[in-house]
């Protein structure tokens, strides 16, 4: 178990850095670099991205979903009545899906969600400060370890 438990670790954490990482370089590095690009070359180039990002959106979507089970099914026996515990990790989950939403309507193509597409910026922001509180929920409660 102790190999799985570290792909599973390993997998979940390194999707974290990819999709965190993305969106915290769509947000400050690209989009504000889009702007200088003309009507036509900012769609284009929102397009192809879009393209790619949400295969990277998606696929790491169902590998958090499958690591972070995985991880916390092994984590809850040595957790049995630690309510800070729990009380915590629920909040991240319910933080992670509400991150798995707003990813998932800014790269689809719902017509529903066209005006969070068209306020892209706004809602990877959103993503960037859920995902933020996510790491430090998280590192706490690596570091904090098993209370007695």
């Amino acid at each position: 178990m102790l190999f799985l438990d570290t792909i599973s670790r390993i997998v979940h954490v390194a999707t974290a850095i990819t999709l965190v990482g993305g969106s915290v370089f769509l947000l400050c590095v690209l989009l504000p670099s889009a702007k200088t690009l003309s009507e036509d070359a900012h769609k284009q180039l929102a397009q192809a991205i879009n393209g790619r990002w949400k295969r990277f959106i998606h696929g790491g979507i169902a590998l958090f979903l499958i690591s972070g089970f995985y991880n916390y099914f092994r984590a809850i026996p040595n957790h049995k009545g630690d309510g800070l515990y729990h009380g915590l990790l629920g909040a991240k989950m319910l933080m992670a899906f509400v991150i798995f939403f707003f990813a998932s309507a800014l790269v689809g193509r719902s017509a529903r969600f066209d005006g969070m597409r068209a306020n892209r910026a706004k809602w990877l922001r959103v993503i960037v400060i859920l995902a933020a509180i996510i790491v430090c929920i998280s590192g706490f409660l690596k570091i904090r370890g098993v209370a007695l």
